[in-house]
Parts: C-alpha cells; sequence; structure tokens
C-alpha cells in the first residue's frame, strides 16, 4: 500500500484536497495549527459566501464534517509540521506534538492572513470605535445581531465601506489586489440594506473588480435593486467631529473635495500572505514569491506545483484567492499527489 499524503492546513482548500482523497479511497493526514477545521470561513466568522449566498457555517462546516466523519482522513488539530524530508513517494513529517508520519506527497494549502487595519492608521482603525473591518461586519451578521456600532450598540443610519484598505497600496507595501473584496463589500451592502432598509450604504472605490457574473450579480443589483450608492474617491483620512465619523477626501470623478459624515465606517481590508510562511517555505523547501506568497510552478507544465517535487500548493497560499477556487485547486492537487502515488506504486 501506498502511504497516505500529508495536507497541511484545515481551510476550504485543504479540505477539499482530503475529500477528493477520500473520494477515491485514497488516505490523507491533514494537519490543522487551529483546535478547529475550516480555515478564514468559519475561524473569522464569515457570514453569507460570494457567490453561492450559502452561511459559511453551512458550506464550510459541511465540508468539515465529511472530512471528519470518514476513516480515510486522519486529522491532527492543534499541531504543526516541523520537519520534512526525503523524496516523492517516501517523506518523512515529524510534527509538532512528537508525532511523525511517513507520507507518499504533500498538500500546502496554509492559506492568507487578513490585513490589519492599524497598518492604515489615517483612515481611523484603531482610534474610533466605529471604524472595523469587513470581518467584523461579518461577525456580527453571522451571529444574528445583525450590523451595529460598537460605540453603543445602535442601528447605524449611514454606514460608509472604504475599499482596497491593505491592498494596491505602495505606500505601505500591498501592491496587489486581494481580487475578492469588491464583491464581498458590495454583498456586505446588499445585506445591511436589507436589513436596516432606511440605512443609506455608501461604497468608495478607486475602480470595482467585481469579475465575471459577479458584475451583475453584485456590482449592478447592489445599485439598482438595494440603493447602494458607489463614489469614486481619494480617501484623505477618517477623523470625527464629535458626534459622528467623518470621510475627508476627493470626489474623482468630478475633481472636488468632499466630506461626508458617517455612523459606521468599514475597512474592506485585503488577502496578505500568511505570517508563517516563511517558516513553512523553510520547513518544506520550496521557494516564495517576492510578495511572500508560497511560489507555484507554470500550470502549464503540471497542476498545483512547487519548487519541490512531491509538495503541492492549492489555494490562498498563492495569493489572494477566491473560497470557490480555492476549493477547485485542492481538488487539483489531490489529483497531482496521487500521480506520484500511482508511480511509487507502479515501481
Amino acid at each position: 500500500m501506498s502511504e497516505p499524503i500529508l495536507i497541511v492546513g484545515g481551510g476550504p482548500a485543504g479540505l477539499s484536497a482530503a475529500q477528493a482523497l477520500s473520494a477515491v479511497g485514497r488516505k490523507s493526514i491533514l494537519v490543522e495549527k487551529e483546535t478547529e477545521l475550516g480555515g478564514a470561513p468559519i475561524l473569522s466568522g464569515y457570514a453569507k459566501l460570494v457567490p453561492s449566498g450559502e452561511w459559511a457555517k453551512d458550506a464550510i462546516g459541511g465540508m468539515a464534517q465529511r472530512v471528519t466523519d470518514t476513516d480515510l482522513v486522519d486529522v491532527r488539530l492543534g499541531a504543526r509540521v516541523e520537519s520534512f524530508s526525503g523524496s516523492p513517494g517516501a517523506f518523512n513529517a515529524t510534527l509538532s506534538n512528537g508525532d511523525s508520519c511517513h507520507v507518499s506527497a504533500a498538500i500546502l494549502a496554509t492559506g492568507f492572513t487578513h490585513f490589519d487595519s492599524i497598518n492604515k492608521p489615517e483612515w481611523g482603525f484603531g482610534s474610533h470605535a466605529d471604524v472595523v473591518t469587513t470581518v467584523q461586519v461579518e461577525q456580527m451578521i453571522s451571529s444574528g445581531k445583525g450590523v451595529y456600532c460598537p460605540s453603543d450598540g445602535r442601528a447605524p443610519e449611514r454606514v460608509a465601506i472604504l475599499l482596497c484598505v491593505g491592498s494596491r497600496d505602495r505606500q505601505i507595501g500591498r501592491e496587489w489586489c486581494s481580487k475578492i473584496c469588491c464583491t464581498v463589500s458590495a454583498n456586505i451592502a446588499m445585506e445591511i440594506r436589507e436589513q436596516l432598509p432606511e440605512c443609506s450604504v455608501y461604497i468608495y472605490y478607486m475602480d470595482i473588480r467585481t469579475f465575471g457574473l459577479n458584475e451583475i450579480n453584485y456590482y449592478w443589483r447592489s445599485q439598482e435593486e438595494f440603493r447602494v450608492k458607489y463614489i469614486k474617491s481619494r480617501v484623505a483620512e477618517v477623523t470625527s467631529d464629535g458626534n459622528r465619523l467623518l470621510i475627508k477626501g476627493e470626489d474623482t470623478l468630478v475633481k472636488r473635495p468632499i466630506s461626508i459624515p458617517f455612523d459606521l465606517v468599514v475597512h474592506a481590508i485585503g488577502m496578505d500572505p500568511n505570517l508563517e510562511n516563511s517558516t513553512i517555505a523553510d520547513t518544506f523547501g520550496v521557494d516564495l514569491q517576492t510578495e511572500g506568497n508560497i511560489a507555484q510552478q507554470s500550470s502549464y507544465g503540471g497542476l498545483a506545483m512547487t519548487s519541490r517535487p512531491g509538495v503541492y500548493v492549492a489555494g490562498a497560499a498563492t495569493g489572494p484567492e477566491t473560497i470557490d477556487d480555492s476549493i477547485a485547486q485542492g481538488q487539483a492537487a489531490a489529483m497531482a499527489a496521487l500521480a506520484v502515488a500511482a508511480a511509487e506504486a507502479a515501481e
């Protein structure tokens, strides 16, 4: 029998890889550093997912349940991989809990880190209680409490969502687009309007990148059906007038300064490389991109390949990614890892 396949990370990509392998009768060892499976959608309390509209606790929670329900996946929670040696078909891994295992291949599905808005202080986060992030708003919605102002618990009458916080910003070393923030923000705006029909919601943007069908279902729908207002702008700062938050900046369409009061300001935070990527790369002997994500080889040569044969990568470990694409990449990485096992069995 071939050795099991090691999967590092229990988010959407890792769960997908484990499901794909179990579907063809292949054993895997799933190592997750947290004490719960599900990755960011579960651990960060996401609400309704884009584009399915399913609640994260149901969609991703269901994936986690299917993985834990099968004997083909050996789940190791609260553990990290501390050493990894060998060659394709015959790798050895040592875990932080003292366990060791022999595996035929490895899949890195180690995800990303949310941008910390403290690194954008001029936009009010950390200084004003009613400046929050999209993740915090998702948590409000998924908890069933609905959207509120943290300072006093009141329902906001006017909400602003600021796009590209921690994305496309050379001044703070984040030149990349985080791919999903525009669509997620439009989705959150519609959820706020649905919950609070009298609340006005504004989205401040440089430009909108709701790619594919999301342009119809989120960008246009949010305006035409939910009356979300879009302001093409350059935001200078978020301050307070003593009663409400004040967004100061320039309307770049009409080339004039604007200053509008709000009850709640939401940072649409981007996706940073996993803070542990340097350690992960050293442990597994793989290359990183310049930006700090795990480097993936050309997909024309082979799916999900890293710089080390037998070690594959999937999902947001390679850079900003959607949940649906992460799931697809997890399945692709599983099939690539199976090829190593098949080659081993044939020898």
